[in-house]
């Protein structure tokens, strides 16, 4: 019997929707873990004594080994049969939280959240199949509706969550959460989940080693250059040419392998369909900005408002709310409006948001930060959703293993480099308006020199004489200086996010519209 009619005949024995509560928890644990550590990073890293930026390598570690493992999923899912294989992943993320909470330097936590991104790596492109496949209809909107929301509203509870224990208990419990949770779902995996014939277990399985070293060539200097160039100076650094030379070649020749070999990792015969590689590059933009700006929000909130861990998450709390209502509006609406209207609301929404937030300043009250993020939780759901559908629409179910995890793959490199990156706009704006508003501090202007004076006999008791305390003021100036320059880089940031977005919106007229 053909693939195509075994993809066909099958059918769940179980409920589909008791298949999708392990599944489902799964996703959640994985996605929550993407941003549960950001409101924490000022914490960890003073445990551990290391830079801002270092910290970032926490987040990033996590994204790039769940890279690493996608691509592994379908030779995995037959070598141990795919049920199987998801509880592993669960039991090997499970065990990497506990490693993570108890970790005593900045290495042992990265390493430990390399491996948990090697265990939770693999749980979101088999939630994405495993929906896919066990519903049919409009059932199957309605579970991909509920794993959207998952998907979008977990990382977005994740500072808020990271932000109330890092302030009430310690930041390790962010991690500790995930054992019982984890233990959780592998029980009810091996309650409900079910295999189909094309994903059972499998002798004679081949595992397409060359490909895999080339993705690890690829993938692992990538990271490396875009973690550590803005320190290095970039191509100023002979070491950041050569890695990214090696990672150059690496990719050339991870897709050449997956072309030419017999077994690859990942068959690129999906990217045949127009829809799935339009789609696909969409969503790696969107979650690009999406874990961009859940890694530098809470941190301008914090470093330039005053906040607190748990504040700073609950003011991203508003985009969960806005996720919730496009939910119930897209569940209201149901199929009135066609996926590529919706996409093009959501793309509208997260453009008008993210250039809200390019708006803010010092002087602002909670609405203002409240507002932006509701409007961008409504672009979301109303975007990822529909896009995340349409890409796979035309996807054979025994495809869709092998398309979820590539799709997810790059997704995934998309949300590690746009969390890498965004430490270097923001460094960089911020050398550039400082550039631009160092030239006020002139004698020349009328207003500095008014506020230089003001200051000085301010400070002149405390300093003894006119020359510390004119000096005292001017370093006062200078300071503010650059917490403006700072400001005006986060600003900058959002709005570049937000245009992003906007380019995106002509890209869903090139996506073919929803089965009748």
């Amino acid at each position: 019997m053909s693939a195509e009619l075994i993809q066909e005949e099958w059918k769940p024995k179980t409920n589909p929707w008791l298949i999708i509560l392990p599944v489902m928890l799964a996703t959640f644990m994985y996605a929550l873990d993407e941003t549960v550590a950001n409101v924490a990073l000022p914490h960890i890293a003073g445990s551990y004594s290391v830079s801002s930026q270092e910290s970032i390598w926490v987040l990033t570690s996590y994204l790039m080994a769940s890279s690493i493992v996608i691509p592994m999923i379908d030779f995995f899912c037959k070598f141990f049969g795919r049920k199987n294989f998801f509880m592993l992943g669960v039991f090997i993320f499970t065990i990497a939280s506990f490693i993570c909470g108890v970790s005593n330097s900045i290495g042992m936590i990265v390493i430990a959240r390399a491996l948990q991104g090697i265990g939770g790596g693999c749980l979101m492109p088999m939630a994405q199949a495993i929906t896919l496949e066990s519903f049919t209809g409009e059932a199957r909107n309605k579970a991909m509706a509920v794993f959207g929301l998952v998907v979008i509203v977990a990382p977005i509870f994740g500072p808020v969550l990271g932000g109330y224990i890092t302030e009430n208990w310690s930041w390790p419990y962010i991690f500790f959460i995930n054992i019982p949770v984890g233990f959780i779902c592998i029980t009810l995996a091996k309650m409900f989940l079910e295999d189909p014939p094309y994903v059972q277990k499998q002798n004679n399985i081949h595992l397409d080693k060359w490909g895999f070293l080339w993705l690890c060539v690829w993938l692992i200097p990538l990271q490396i250059v875009f973690d550590k160039g803005n320190d290095a100076d970039w191509f100023n650094a002979t070491w950041i040419c050569w890695l990214t030379a090696i990672a150059v070649s690496g990719a050339v020749l991870f897709f050449y392998t997956q072309v030419k070999g017999k077994n690859p990792l990942v068959k690129l015969d999906v990217l045949k369909d127009t829809n799935y590689v339009f789609g696909t590059v969409m969503l790696i933009l969107i979650n690009a900005v999406l874990l961009a700006s859940l890694a530098i929000l809470p941190q301008m909130l914090q470093y330039m408002l005053g906040y607190d861990s748990f504040l700073s998450g609950l003011a991203i709390m508003p985009r969960g709310l806005g996720c919730l209502t496009a939910l119930l509006i897209f569940g209201g609406l149901g199929g009135r409006l066609s996926y590529r209207t919706y996409g093009v609301i959501g793309l509208t929404c997260l453009g008008i948001g993210g250039w809200m937030l390019g708006l803010l300043n010092l002087e602002i009250n909670p609405m203002n930060i409240a507002i932006p993020n509701y409007i961008f939780g409504l672009g979301l759901v109303f975007s990822f959703m529909p896009i995340t559908t349409l890409s796979c629409i035309t996807i054979r179910n025994d495809q869709m293993t092998n398309a979820s995890g590539l799709q997810n793959l790059l997704k995934t490199i998309g949300g590690a480099i746009g969390t890498s990156l965004v430490a270097t706009m923001i460094s960089r704006f911020s050398q550039v308006h400082q550039h631009g508003l160092v030239k006020n501090l002139s004698i020349s202007n009328p207003v500095f020199m008014d506020k230089l004076n003001t200051l000085s006999g301010t400070f002149i008791h405390q300093a003894g004489d006119m020359m510390n305390s004119t000096y005292m003021a001017g370093k006062m100036l200078y300071n503010q200086l650059i917490q403006q320059s700072t400001l005006c880089a986060y600003m900058t940031t959002f709005k570049v996010f937000s245009i992003a977005c906007f380019i995106l919106i002509p890209f869903m007229f090139l996506l073919k519209g929803e089965k009748k």
